[in-house]
């Protein structure tokens, strides 16, 4: 019965629609199932439902593919029944460490670890910053592309399997691998809270230090609860506002030992998006910088782009970054579909205008003179900062999927950047690019506060205290 409804439900989002009670009661009826193997002993197949049933509650197309998100919406009632199972319960429960890490080094320099699984697109400053520091000896690996951890890394089913007992040359090939790097480290920075943070808790890390940093995308996806929270000892997050989600989904953060829970901005160096901005109708060409996903919803930046035109064809939107993922999801293509039906009206017209990737992004923006985040959820967005950085008005939607909650887009940056629906987001542009001194009045002010509040020497010293101090 669970193997019939998972091929329903998994058929139903293929179809790209999701029959949230088809999927509940598949998902339901996995954890059921592995409930009865973990009972019998059998590690393998109470993993194999595990694995069903987790798949069946984060698929890509319901959390990331849809304007919504049932996780966002009700954490604790949408987890509920991974909380009851006997099998998740056993996966998820603390494995810990035989002794605490030690405090960092008195009499050499600190030897930091930077690590990430595919994805090092945020660790550039930091890496620069420590290279050239004299207090610290740094290495970086890439997991991904290590022969040896890639296998480890991804067998999400097979970790699985070793935290409910079974599997021991899981263990004993992960001891072995990842011995040498945790012996080497007093600290390891796991970027990404995904494959390589799972990976690195699977194993005792003996004294030294693990911090992981979780972004935004990792909190709708099965591998915070494979990590072992028990061997983290520092949780970095880039904004209150997923530190808020993400502990509502794992309740240990809250509980005594707990890894200690840190929000520090992501490393960006905007000063190099101070550049003057270019003539003519630079005040009215509003830009979108990376639609690639639908959580970015640039189909809202169109609504407000309309609202513009109504008042003075002049305003154009320019999108910078590549196009939608069609081959993600059916959900995905069916977004898709209706965002190019609004381009294909508003293209030919020149009222958008399409960039594609740029490595010239500080140069793309000299010509964009209103800096839009659309996006339904973002954990910083720092392409909108960079715009704002840029003398680009900023304006920024109130993300749905932490609107009303305490924090979110109006506890992260001013009050008036935010705007709860396109029409406001209209009138915001056009009462302050009404004329060149008001817009470019309000382009500096938003500018000096994205440099002295999230430029890298402002945020760098977070990342001194987190890494070099006891």
């Amino acid at each position: 019965r669970a193997d019939l409804l998972a091929e329903a439900a998994r058929a139903d989002l293929e179809r790209g629609h999701d029959d949230a009670a088809l999927r509940r009661s598949a998902y339901e009826a996995a954890l059921t199932t592995a409930d009865r193997w973990y009972a019998k002993g059998d590690a393998k197949k109470a993993a194999a439902s595990l694995s069903s049933a987790l798949t069946l509650a984060f698929p890509r197309a319901v959390h990331f593919d849809s304007l919504t998100s049932p996780l966002a919406e009700d954490p604790a009632g949408y987890l509920a029944p991974f909380r009851a199972s006997t099998a998740f319960q056993a996966m998820t429960a603390p494995r810990g460490r035989a002794v605490p890490a030690a405090a960092p080094p008195a009499d050499r320099p600190l030897r930091l670890l930077v690590t990430t699984y595919s994805n090092a697109n945020f660790l550039q400053s930091i890496r620069d910053r420590y290279a050239d520091h004299p207090g610290v000896e740094i290495r970086f690996l890439e997991v991904k592309e290590d022969e040896t951890l890639r296998p480890l890394a991804r067998g999400a089913q097979r970790m699985m399997e070793y935290a409910l007992g079974g599997a021991a040359t899981l263990g004993e090939r992960a001891e072995k691998a990842l011995r040498p790097h945790l012996d080497w480290a007093d600290t390891v920075f796991v970027d990404w809270c995904t494959n390589a943070a799972a990976l690195f808790t699977l194993v005792d890390p003996g004294t030294t230090r693990i911090v992981v940093r979780l972004h935004s995308y990792e909190a709708f996806t099965l591998w915070p609860h494979l990590m072992d929270l028990d061997r983290v000892d520092d949780l970095v997050f880039v904004g209150d506002h997923l530190r808020d989600l993400v502990a509502d989904c794992l309740p240990r953060l809250r509980e005594p030992g707990a890894p200690a829970l840190h929000v520090i901005a992501n490393a960006m160096d905007l000063e190099r998006f101070r550049q003057e901005k270019t003539g003519g109708d630079t005040r009215f060409t509003v830009g979108l910088i990376g639609a690639g996903v639908v959580a970015k919803d640039p189909r809202w930046a169109v609504e407000v782009l309309r609202r513009l035109r109504e008042h003075d064809e002049r305003y154009r939107l320019v999108v910078i970054g590549d196009g939608l993922d069609r081959k993600a999801s059916a959900a995905a293509r069916a977004y898709d579909d209706l965002l190019r039906r609004d381009l294909a009206e508003l293209e030919p017209t020149g009222a958008v205008q399409l960039l594609g990737r740029t490595e010239d992004v500080p140069g793309a923006l000299t010509g964009i003179g209103v800096i839009l985040s659309s996006s339904v959820r973002e954990s910083f967005h720092c392409g909108l900062v960079e715009g704002a950085a840029s003398g680009a008005l900023p304006v920024v939607r109130d993300w749905p999927f932490f609107a009303g909650k305490e924090h979110g887009a109006r506890t992260l940056f001013p009050a008036d950047w935010v705007v709860g629906s396109p029409g406001e987001a209209a009138d915001r542009i056009i009462a302050l690019t009404a004329t060149e001194e008001t817009w470019r009045k309000a382009g500096a002010e938003a500018a000096e506060h994205a440099l002295t509040t999230w430029d890298w020497p402002v945020i760098s010293p977070g990342f001194d205290r987190l890494l070099l101090e006891d």
